[in-house]
């Protein structure tokens, strides 16, 4: 297993993780197999999206925000459920295809950390098979 540290800046935010996971499975040598990306966060994912358009990470942001706001009648004492909510929602893994040691990713698709509590530094691990 292999990982990285992500430092973020903003109490929800996406960021594109894909350059990292790539240069996993390169150092790895694998030439065809899985590559499976983690988050041992609870308030934190990792989900595959488009990339190209900043705007879509904006969106996602925002949307989420929306739907599951800050401001609730939360039980949790520590006051971030909505983290784990959202955590929750996206997933703390996603599994991507390696064919001739790169990542099968469609054309616009990239691999995104996903931040629900920040700003903080966390952790991703990388499982190559």
């Amino acid at each position: 297993m292999q990982s990285f540290k992500v430092t973020t800046s903003q109490k929800t935010e996406l960021i594109d993780i894909t350059d990292w996971v790539q240069r996993a499975v390169t150092d790895s040598g694998l030439e065809d197999g899985i590559v499976f990306v983690y988050c041992p966060h609870t308030t934190g994912g990792i989900t595959i999206n488009e990339g190209a358009d900043p705007a879509v990470k904006r969106d996602v942001v925002s949307v989420l925000n929306h739907v599951i706001p800050w401001n609730f009648d939360y039980r949790h004492l520590e006051g971030n459920s909505p983290a784990h909510i959202k955590a929750s929602l996206v997933g703390s893994g996603v599994h991507v295809i390696v064919e001739d040691r790169k990542l099968k990713l469609g054309t616009w698709q990239k691999v995104f950390f996903c931040e629900f509590d920040g700003p903080r530094h966390r952790k991703v691990w990388v499982k190559i098979a």
